[in-house]
């Protein structure tokens, strides 16, 4: 029988002799079969069911564990309920996201636990208006983990056809307004079918994520992919590979492990936390693919990660730079399997609309690498364009625009966007830029604007929003964009600010639009700029990449100089008015975890804080004392005041 829906591709896999195996730390694991899966998701879809639950309703997943995760989406898919994933967090901006995203839903039902419930609750208690009576409708429709009930009655199968929609993908970052990518069981099966014929995926293969399974990567790429491969998977907590990512390769080798996973931030977390230390006697010879994708590639980063475990049997050829997006259900172009990464130097300087790439060799000052990241997958066909949708000739920059049986047909009902979104013909506009060379893709800059911030997109009108609600501020006046100067391996988060005034003015107002970010989106600033200019079109668009430029090549230097002069030296974003350590060390952790505020002998693992806000406040810290702290040290210290003395014996300074 040929496959054409996800719930004829779980009857079939039932009788697999193969498995999903949970890993909770290290020698803590947990393996369900794919029959066990669908025993336990149809037990799950009993309880859905009882509740009220009916074949195209909407059922929110807010879950942090895998395995509850994986038992509810399948649960909901065999009864034809389309799951919506959504990433918990601790902040006010994840349930301001949630309740957003439910309003938009019309009357959807919810899978979480108790707490996490709770605390929505308490929130839009406070919120009230339209996100307090989100909740409210909520209520009602809410399946809580700790009423499900083990070994439940078989809930009642649906008989989905290849065009009804199997889940909605909301966008990771933006918040104010999040996007739905519908994707329909075709979409998956053909994507499956596509993916596979490129990376050759088969019963022999054996899989290891830690990306969560909101993200596209972690739930179609190594989850779904893997599934219709018959692939024996392991799934690995994302908070677990943020705490400790030695273990990420240990249960690769362990495992015997032929498929990877990860964006650049991971495998940059990894060595800083490996630093000199040996990686112990791993044999990652099995691996035969790395996948290396949802944010920007760094060249610099493959090179590394691949020569430091090289001794390790890890080929050089395993790392496999992808393009892909939830509009395209995942997979736009893969490279052919065993071939070693290559890459194109390009002139900074030529990277718009319609240039000529000029290729650099040997790589120069205006030279910038972009990795390939191959030809399209099949049945997806790619052009590159002008701005006009024109098709543009190999060679030149240009709008990546996509079509194909693993396109989504649409955001859920955005049909204002989707009139933007899609040509007349069909092609979506994915909002990136690229080039074809020797019928390959490159991937060279982002038309949209998204800035990425460790695999997640967000948008500059929604930071500029949250700016301009600093004293004197508007709009036109505060331009957010991602800058990467030369070397780093990942944007950084820049606001341009409009002031002709005196700089010790300037620096109360980047100080309090760092810590608005801080505390609103959880983003880090990495600087405050002033400008006395902003660079606009005859049509009155703010030329955000000519700023950009600017500040790569120095001209904004003196002000920068003269303002942190009057500033007394410290990073705007920490949020600080004291010199002492404990103190700035007490700014980074309340900028990352407000609204919350937290005392210098509160425990932060106590308070909840998460896995990822841990790393965001490593990643503050490193930033004002480089290379003094690793983030494991967090765990031996795990207050600020504790924190403040460890660091202050290191520096021979008082805390």
């Amino acid at each position: 029988m040929t496959v054409t829906t996800l719930n004829q591709l779980m009857a079939a896999n039932a009788g697999a002799d193969r498995g999903v195996t949970y890993h909770a730390g290290e020698g803590q694991a947990r393996r369900v079969t794919y029959g066990q899966l669908r025993t336990r998701a149809l037990g799950l879809l009993h309880h859905l069911q009882a509740l009220g639950a009916k074949p195209g309703d909407r059922l929110i997943l807010l879950l942090n564990n895998n395995e509850q995760f994986l038992d509810a989406f399948w649960g909901a898919v065999l009864g034809g309920i389309v799951p919506v994933p959504v990433a918990a967090g601790i902040s006010d901006e994840h349930r301001h996201k949630l309740l957003r995203i439910a309003l938009k839903l019309g009357s959807p039902y919810i899978h979480t636990d108790r707490k996490t419930f709770e605390r929505i609750g308490q929130f839009a208690a406070v919120a009230g208006g339209e996100q307090g009576a989100a909740f409210q409708a909520l209520r009602p429709r809410a399946l809580l983990v700790e009423d499900v009930i083990a070994n439940a009655p078989a809930g009642v199968e649906h008989a989905c056809r290849p065009e009804d929609t199997a889940f909605i993908q909301f966008s990771s970052g933006s918040t104010s307004d999040p996007k739905g990518v519908v994707l329909t069981h075709a979409n998956l099966i053909e994507h499956g079918v596509a993916a596979t014929s490129v990376g050759g995926f088969n019963e022999r293969d054996v899989s290891l994520s830690w990306m969560p399974l909101t993200h596209d990567m972690g739930l179609i790429g190594f989850h779904l992919v893997m599934f219709h491969n018959r692939v024996e998977m392991h799934l690995m907590p994302t908070e677990l590979f943020v705490r400790r990512p030695l273990l990420w390769l240990a249960i690769a080798s362990e495992q015997r492990a032929t498929i990877l996973c990860s964006p650049n931030f991971g495998y940059r977390h990894y060595l800083k936390v490996l630093g000199d230390r040996s990686p112990g006697n791993l044999d990652l010879a099995p691996v035969r693919l790395i996948f290396n994708g949802a944010e920007p590639i760094s060249l610099e980063l493959c090179e590394e990660f691949v020569a430091r475990l090289a001794g390790l049997g890890l080929k050089r050829n395993a790392m496999y730079p992808v393009y892909g997006l939830a509009e395209a259900t995942l997979a736009v172009s893969f490279p052919p399997v065993g071939r070693p990464w290559r890459a194109l130097w390009l002139n900074r300087h030529r990277l718009g609309v319609g240039d000529i790439a000029e290729v650099l060799t040997p790589p120069g000052r205006d030279a910038v690498a972009f990795v390939c990241v191959g030809r399209p997958i099949p049945g997806c066909e790619l052009r590159i364009t002008d701005n006009d949708d024109a098709a543009l000739p190999a060679g030149r920059i240009g709008h990546i625009l996509i079509r194909g049986v693993n396109v989504t047909g649409g955001y859920f009902e955005e049909p204002a966007l989707n009139a933007a979104a899609f040509t007349a013909d069909g092609w979506l506009r994915t909002g990136d830029l690229g080039l074809l060379a020797d019928g390959e893709l490159y991937i060279t800059g982002r038309a949209k604007e998204i800035i990425f911030v460790n695999g997640q997109n967000y948008y500059p009108h929604d930071l500029e929003n949250i700016a301009i609600k600093a004293a004197g501020m508007e709009l036109g006046k505060v331009v957010v964009a991602g800058v990467r100067p030369p070397g780093a391996e990942t944007d950084q988060l820049t606001v341009f600010v409009l002031h002709r005034g005196e700089p010790g003015e300037f620096a109360v107002t980047a100080a309090a639009i760092a810590r608005l970010i801080n505390e609103q989106a959880g983003l880090e600033v990495a600087q405050v700029v002033p400008v006395k200019r902003i660079p606009k079109t005859t049509s009155g668009k703010i030329q955000r990449h000519l700023l950009e430029q600017q500040l790569i090549d120095g001209e904004f230097a003196a002000e920068l100089a003269e303002v942190a002069r009057h500033s007394g030296g410290l990073t705007p974003g920490v949020g600080t008015s004291s010199n002492s350590i404990e103190q700035r060390l007490l700014g980074i952790c309340n900028a990352v975890l407000a609204p919350r505020q937290v005392s210098p002998q509160d425990n932060l693992f106590e308070i909840g804080a998460s896995s990822l806000k841990l790393i965001e406040i490593h990643e503050q810290v490193d930033r004002d004392y480089p290379d003094m702290i690793d983030l494991t040290e967090l765990f031996d210290h795990p207050t600020v005041e504790q924190l403040a003395r460890y660091l202050a014996s290191r520096l021979g300074q008082p805390a």
